[in-house]
């Protein structure tokens, strides 16, 4: 083998290496992926159950219902439509009814109830995760006058 073909050799081994890497991460990436949608979204899409999504909108009023141990359901909304949403652990200091929260898990089975895994809740009276502001004011949701929106 000559200098110049063991040159190539370990280019092109290097090369590989570094392409196998990268489809490493991107698999990785794509399985991590949860993507955003409010309440009025998930009549328009197609998810298949299963299916790991974040769930945003405002608690609605009324909603809250504790079940047997550290059980809760409650409903997103983004006043054009809701979502119950049940969740087993406990829940944010901050959660509370009329408040933003971000919901992360599936629907199951083709079930309308929407099992979430983690919530978060806003962290301070005007907060609420960009994203569903942003959503809720395209919708023309009236934000109660928290224009601090971060």
């Amino acid at each position: 083998m000559t200098r110049k073909q063991k040159r190539l050799t370990i280019i092109g081994g290097g090369v590989s290496f570094i392409v196998a890497a990268v489809l490493l991460v991107m698999f990785a990436f794509s399985q991590s992926v949860a993507y955003f949608y409010v309440p009025g979204d998930l009549a328009k899409a197609n998810l298949a159950p299963g299916t790991r999504i974040r769930l945003g909108g405002l608690v609605e009023t009324g909603s809250v219902k504790r079940g047997e141990g550290a059980t809760i359901t409650f409903s997103v909304t983004d006043t054009l439509g809701n979502v119950p949403v049940s969740y087993t652990g406990i829940l944010p200091d901050l959660f509370r009814e009329g408040q933003g929260v971000v919901a992360e898990g599936s629907f199951k089975d083709g079930n309308r109830l929407f099992v979430a895994d983690t919530v978060l809740a806003k962290h301070d009276e005007t907060y609420m995760p960009k994203d569903v502001a942003d959503r809720l004011k395209a919708q023309g949701v009236s934000l109660g006058g928290k224009e601090n929106i971060q």
